[in-house]
């Protein structure tokens, strides 16, 4: 089993969007994960989603993983889970994982445990 976990203020995600708009989340959402972050607290938590992912994965953002790879969507309880690409399925191989996100004081921070195959 791996772990990943990421924390990021908010204000710094708010400052971005301020700057570049909607170009900023479509370069690390899909249109879906766009939709449905309409609060700044949930971008922060996005974000934080997908760098806890790539660290639990054990290779971060880059070359052998993407921002777009990770799909990350709610259940029908509102819980929060996490896909990959099928280019990112190939590279690694996840029997299990779980995703929580959370925001408070001006943070957001996100934990992800992984079992590999």
């Amino acid at each position: 089993m791996k772990i990943g976990t990421d924390i990021i203020r908010i204000d710094r995600i708010e400052k971005l969007v301020k700057r570049y708009g909607i170009k900023f989340k479509q370069r690390y959402l899909s249109k879906k994960e766009i939709a449905m972050a309409r609060k700044t607290e949930t971008l922060a938590g996005l974000w934080a989603s997908k760098e806890a992912i790539s660290k639990a994965l054990g290779c971060g953002i880059g070359e052998h993983l993407a921002f777009h790879d990770i799909i990350i969507a709610k259940d029908h309880r509102g819980a929060p889970y996490f896909c990959l690409s099928k280019e990112a399925q190939k590279r690694h191989n996840i029997k299990e994982a779980s995703l929580s996100i959370s925001h408070d004081g001006g943070f957001a921070i996100a934990v992800v445990a992984i079992t590999y195959k």
